[in-house]
């Protein structure tokens, strides 16, 4: 009986032992890029490993899945993420209830990017990121185009003649001037990034007066109609088939290999070009007549932490070993090929097109990122669609608008804003 009582016991202890195992820890991330996916997964995976956190990431971006929407969809299940991403002003009046106060972080202290409401931080910036026309130094070169000349919209249809005519008389059939995409599923390219010429173009940095005015319904009329200009020229000589129905791999897989002269895409693209042979840079989009000298540059991501998070304490060790760990920094530098916005990080990047930002950005020749200000969804939702029969109207559809027209619905619908 006494055997039977101790043998009872030590199974209860057993039991008990096994019930008060520590739950293991977990940090979820849903992020929207798709180009660092794979490597955000191994320095997330990295670092778990090293913090006992199992982490795992969720990706939803580019032209196969929406992020606004899906991010909706991760609020309303069980597991809610930890960390998520959002861009600018309407990002954070979108989820404002779910997002903590970050104020008194450690990485705080080393950028001068961080997110800010009413003196609050809330959003860690995840990389300095820019965009202009980007270029094949090759091509340019051997078309006899000076990619220094091209700051106004004369210069630019000079040299796409230019180079077209180089096409031309080469054989180089399947080459094209310039790789942009404005379907549906790439809106983003047009209604934001695009479209953010209209907001900043020629302005000082700190300059709002055209972004306040749209979140008033007021147009710049006359600066909308030169802005529409360039955008007619980009679509006369953009390759078609990219333009009315490509997708993101169509648009930079044709530039990078080494068959478009020009890309309209940013830095982000870097992970692309591993295998492409030639030099490439930046000149600026020329969105007015004249003038144009920068591109755009700014921090348009921010990884915010769900205040709803049980993992909030790892979600915040997380952000400040990034952005102050020499892991961290070789990650965002070497691996995910970014330029940081933090000061205490000394690597260069070596990938084309970020090393390219970064010359600009030195140079203090930077316009700045206002499309992230607009009412959630109008860039993308709003816009896109009116770029797209612009471009259908411009290739010789008949189901598409004409300049006139495209401005008549850009401009109703900033109105509608007021």
């Amino acid at each position: 009986m006494k055997k039977l009582l101790l043998l009872v016991v030590a199974m209860v202890l057993v039991f008990t032992l096994a019930g008060c195992k520590p739950e293991e820890k977990t940090l979820v991330i849903f992020q929207n890029k798709v180009e660092i996916d794979e490597v955000l997964r191994d320095y997330a995976e990295a670092w778990g490993e090293a913090n006992g956190v199992t982490v795992e990431v969720k990706t939803c971006g580019g032209d196969t899945c929406a992020y606004g929407t899906q991010i909706l969809a991760e609020f309303q299940a069980d597991e809610q993420p930890d960390i998520f991403v959002i861009e600018g002003m309407g990002g954070f009046l979108d989820y404002e209830d779910k997002i903590l106060d970050l104020s008194g972080e450690d990485w705080a202290d080393i950028t001068e990017l961080e997110f800010v409401v009413e003196g609050v931080t809330y959003g860690f910036p995840v990389a300095v990121e820019g965009w202009g026309m980007a270029y094949n130094v090759d091509i340019l070169e051997a078309a006899g185009v000076d990619p220094d000349g091209l700051t106004s919209q004369a210069a630019y249809a000079s040299a796409f003649a230019d180079i077209q005519a180089y096409y031309d008389a080469e054989g180089m059939g399947d080459y094209t001037v310039l790789s942009m995409a404005a379907a549906s599923g790439m809106t983003w390219v047009t209604g934001l990034h695009n479209f953010n010429g209209y907001l900043s173009a020629g302005l000082d940095y700190s300059d709002s007066t055209i972004i306040d005015k749209l979140n008033n319904g007021e147009v710049d009329a006359p600066r909308l109609a030169e802005y529409a200009d360039w955008v007619e020229l980009l679509f006369t000589w953009g390759d078609e088939t990219i333009l009315l129905t490509g997708g993101y791999d169509d648009q930079v897989g044709k530039f990078a290999d080494g068959e478009a002269a020009f890309l309209h895409q940013g830095n982000w693209t870097d992970s692309s070009y591993t295998d492409s042979d030639f030099e490439m840079g930046y000149a600026p989009h020329a969105v007015m007549a004249t003038g144009n000298d920068s591109i755009f540059i700014g921090a348009p991501s921010f990884y915010v932490i769900n205040k709803d998070s049980d993992s909030a304490d790892d979600a915040k060790l997380f952000l400040n070993d990034l952005a102050d760990s020499p892991e961290g920094h070789d990650y965002m530098v070497n691996d995910a090929h970014m330029v940081p916005a933090f000061s205490t990080v000394t690597l260069v990047p070596s990938t084309p097109l970020s090393a390219a930002v970064l010359e600009w950005n030195n140079n203090g020749k930077a316009y700045a990122w206002w499309q992230n200000d607009m009412p959630s969804g109008f860039g993308m939702d709003t816009l896109g669609p009116i770029y797209e029969l612009y471009a259908k109207g411009v290739t010789g559809d008949a189901s598409g608008i004409d300049k006139a027209e495209f401005i008549a619905q850009i401009t109703a619908e900033i109105e509608n804003l007021g």
